[in-house]
C-alpha cells in the first residue's frame, strides 16, 4: 500500500515509518522540515519525504491508499495550542478528501472521563474534526506509552533515579493503563487496510492498571532502588509542572500538559480491539525492562527530545540554517592539525550528552542549570544516539541544523533562554579546523550578555578546540 505518514519526525512516527517499510509498504513522509526525517539507508527506495505545513494551505499526493495522523500542536503557548490543533486538523482533512485515501488512522490519548484537561479536550476535538471528513477514520485512544525515549517513561525514570524521597502531588494516586510502545506500533500497523477497523474507535491499554505512584515504585523495584513517596495536598498544577521541569528533562509546556492530564483516571472503557487484532501486550514491568535494555544497548530509535516541542519553540529550520552575517557578534577560532580530518570530525560529531564538551564541562553544566532555572531546556535532553546525528536532532540545549560528513560541517542552533539567538559551527578542512560562535543580540540586554561572557569565551572556545585536537 502507498501510505501517507504525518508526524514522521515524532516519537511514534519515526518508529512507525520503519515498521511500515519492513511490512513492504511505500511510505510518503510529510514534514515541515524534510531534512529531519530519519530514513534508514536500506529503506530509502520505499520512502519519499515531502515538505508540508499543516497550518498552511496543503496539497497531498492523490494516489495514496491510507494515511496516519500523528500530529499535535508544536506550540509552547498554553493559550493557543488548541487553536493550532484545530486548524491543522481542518486543513489536513480538507486536503485528504481530495485524494484517493480509503482509511485514516489517528492516534490520540486515552479518554475515560468527562472532566478532561485542555490538552485531551483538544485531542478529542481533533478526533471529531477528522471523523467529519470524507475519509473513514480508525481512532486509537492509547494510555501512557512506555518505551525508550518516550516522554512518560523518561519522566518516571528521571524522578525515580534522582529522588530517593519524593514529595509528590496527589495526582500520583490517579490510575492509568500503561502500554508498551511496541504494542502501540503493532496496532497502528496491523489495522492498516483491515476492514474491521475502518470507521471504528478503540481504547488501547496494557494488562496492568496502576496508579502513578505504583508506576514509580514499580520502576524502582526493577532497578533495585529503595524509594519513598510522600503525598502532599497543596501541589497546584503549576507547582507540579515546576517540580517536573526541575527534576526531569521535560519543558514547562509538556510538563503542564502531562500534569493536567494526570489529574483524572485514564483507563480503557472498552476492549473491542482484542477481538479483531489479538495481541498479548507486555506488562508494565516487561515494558520497562525492554526500554532499559534498549538504552543500555544504545539502540534508542527515537526520543521525544528530538521533536521540536522539546524546546517549546516552533521550528524555523530554514531561517536558522543561514547564519546571519550582519548585526551579529562572532568569535572564531582556527587551529591547524596533522592527521585524518574525518577522524577529527568524528570527535566533533560526538560532543554533548554523556561525552560532554571536552573542556570546562563544569561551565557548560552551570549554564545548563541557569537555563533550567529560568524555564529553558538545560542540558538534560542529552542526545538520543551517541554515534549518529541528523538535522533536527538535539544535543543538550542545541538543535542540529546541518550535518555534512562529506564537507565536514556541523551547525548547531541554541535553544536555551537567551537575549538573542546563538549558533555554534564547526568546519574541518584538510589541515585546519574552524570553530565559530555567532550571537545575534536582541536589544541592549543582548549586547550586555555577549560582552559579560566574552572573557569566558576567550578561555572556553580555544580550550575546547585544543582538547578536541589532542584527543
Amino acid at each position: 500500500m502507498k501510505v501517507l505518514l504525518t508526524g514522521s519526525t515524532g516519537y511514534i512516527g519515526t518508529r512507525l515509518l520503519q515498521v511500515l517499510v519492513e511490512k513492504g509498504h511505500e511510505v510518503i513522509a510529510l514534514a515541515r522540515v524534510p531534512e529531519s526525517v530519519f530514513v534508514p539507508e536500506k529503506t530509502q527506495d520505499q520512502v519519499r519525504v515531502i515538505q508540508g505545513d499543516l497550518l498552511k494551505n496543503l496539497e497531498l499526493p492523490k494516489d495514496i491508499d491510507a494515511a496516519y495522523y500523528l500530529v499535535h500542536s508544536m506550540s509552547s503557548n498554553l493559550n493557543d495550542f488548541d487553536t493550532k490543533d484545530r486548524k491543522a486538523a481542518e486543513n489536513f482533512s480538507e486536503a485528504l478528501g481530495k485524494t484517493n485515501c480509503k482509511q485514516l488512522i489517528y492516534l490520540t490519548g486515552l479518554i475515560s472521563s468527562h472532566n478532561l484537561s485542555k490538552h485531551l479536550r483538544s485531542r478529542l476535538e481533533v478526533e471529531k474534526l477528522l471523523q467529519a471528513g470524507t475519509v473513514p477514520v480508525t481512532v486509537f485512544r492509547a494510555g501512557i506509552i512506555i518505551g525508550s525515549g518516550s516522554a512518560s517513561f523518561e519522566i518516571v525514570r528521571d524522578l525515580t533515579e534522582k529522588l530517593p524521597i519524593m514529595v509528590a502531588p496527589k495526582w500520583v494516586r490517579s490510575c492509568c493503563q500503561p502500554l508498551a510502545v511496541r504494542d502501540v506500533l503493532f496496532y497502528l500497523s496491523e489495522s492498516l487496510g483491515n476492514k474491521e477497523c475502518v470507521g471504528q474507535t478503540f481504547d488501547l491499554g496494557g494488562p496492568d492498571i496502576l496508579t502513578y505512584k505504583e508506576m514509580l515504585l514499580g520502576y524502582a523495584k526493577i532497578r533495585g532502588l529503595l524509594r519513598w513517596i510522600i503525598i502532599v495536598p497543596f501541589f497546584t498544577p503549576k507547582l507540579s509542572s515546576y517540580w517536573l521541569i526541575f527534576v526531569t528533562s521535560t519543558n514547562y509546556f509538556l510538563a503542564r500538559t502531562l500534569v493536567d492530564s494526570m489529574k483524572v483516571n485514564a483507563v480503557c472503557s472498552e476492549h473491542k480491539i482484542e477481538k479483531i487484532l489479538r495481541r498479548k501486550c507486555l506488562s508494565y514491568k516487561e515494558a520497562v525492562e525492554k526500554a532499559l535494555d534498549r538504552i543500555e544497548e544504545n539502540a534508542v530509535i527515537s526520543s521525544w527530545r528530538d521533536a521540536w516541542i522539546s524546546s517549546g519553540t516552533d521550528p524555523k529550520y530554514h531561517d536558522y540554517l543561514k547564519i546571519p552575517e550582519h548585526g551579529s557578534y562572532k568569535y572564531k577560532v582556527t587551529k591547524s592539525f596533522e592527521g585524518d580530518p574525518d577522524r577529527l570530525f568524528k570527535r566533533i560529531y560526538a560532543i554533548g550528552g554523556i561525552k560532554g564538551y571536552y573542556f570546562m564541562d563544569w561551565a557548560w553544566r552551570f549554564r545548563g542549570i541557569i537555563d533550567r532555572l529560568i524555564g529553558g531546556v538545560g542540558l538534560r535532553r542529552g542526545r538520543t544516539r551517541r554515534t549518529t546525528l541528523k538535522p533536527g536532532d538535539t544535543i543538550d540545549f542545541w538543535r542540529v541544523l546541518q550535518v555534512d560528513k562529506k564537507h565536514r560541517i556541523l551547525k548547531l542552533y541554541a535553544e536555551m533562554k537567551l537575549p538573542g539567538e546563538a549558533w555554534f559551527e564547526f568546519q574541518v578542512h584538510e589541515s585546519s579546523v574552524d570553530q565559530t560562535a555567532t550571537f545575534r543580540p536582541k536589544g541592549v540586554w543582548g549586547r550586555l550578555y555577549w560582552w559579560i561572557l566574552y572573557p569566558i569565551h576567550l578561555i572556553l572556545f580555544p580550550g575546547m578546540l585544543s582538547k578536541i585536537l589532542k584527543k
